[in-house]
């Protein structure tokens, strides 16, 4: 297993999911019972386009479900970087009962142990809502940095509710990751954040209500 030591001093803070470590075990049903799991990251690997060709990073994998589904439909070169161990453990045993080779690295998004220009493509689902405004943009930064040139950047995530009934549904998760931390991504900030990354072509290419809240896709391509 891959371990990479950051000091203090690097932006952010990490997020355990569900915003506090003892609901890890109840992650991976919750999203599945009302987080329409299977939808949301059928279509964010559809929006992608991944050729199996492609070297491909699931950045904040968690429990490893998306890497795991991206190798078994499109036999890409997948890696799933995750700063939570136990998550991490998860993804692994995940990745051996279904007989895949990928690999999952513990790391933080904001200094991403990567070559530059390693990835073809950078994928992310439920992720940037957990970082504060220093951290979305020095991993933004990162992100441009570990794509190769005209290589693609696929989110879904929380944006804007714009309805009373998202909004209320998407409360309880505010809530536990920080209403003010998360309070620039359900304001629909993150395509701005992008483009002053040096992303470009930056879209928001539909949504998808859930349980828990109205998420957003958006696309963006590496200069």
């Amino acid at each position: 297993m891959l371990k990479y030591s950051f000091p203090s001093s690097l932006p952010g803070r990490f997020v355990p999911a569900l915003g506090w470590r003892p609901l890890t075990p109840l992650y991976d049903g919750l999203l599945r019972l009302g987080g329409r799991e299977r939808a949301f990251k059928a279509r964010l690997i559809t929006q992608g386009e991944i050729q199996p060709t492609e070297a491909v990073l699931d950045l904040g994998c968690g429990t490893g479900t998306l890497a795991i589904e991206v190798k078994r439909l499109r036999s890409a070169n997948v890696v799933g970087l995750d700063g939570d161990p136990e998550m991490l453990r998860r993804a692994r045993a995940k990745a051996l009962r279904a007989g895949l080779h990928v690999r999952f690295d513990e790391g933080l998004a904001w200094s991403l142990p990567y070559q530059d220009a390693a990835f073809d493509v950078v994928l992310s689902t439920l992720f940037f809502h957990h970082l504060d405004s220093l951290g979305r943009s020095r991993t933004l930064t990162e992100v441009v940095r570990v794509l190769k040139p005209g290589g693609r950047l696929h989110v879904a995530d929380w944006g804007r509710q714009e309805s009373l009934l998202m909004t209320a549904l998407s409360f309880p998760d505010r809530l536990l990751d920080g209403l003010e931390r998360t309070a620039p991504a359900f304001s629909g900030l993150l395509p701005s954040e992008m483009t002053d990354a040096g992303l470009t072509c930056v879209i928001r290419t539909g949504t998808m209500d859930t349980g828990f809240g109205r998420l957003t896709f958006y696309a963006a391509r590496h200069p």
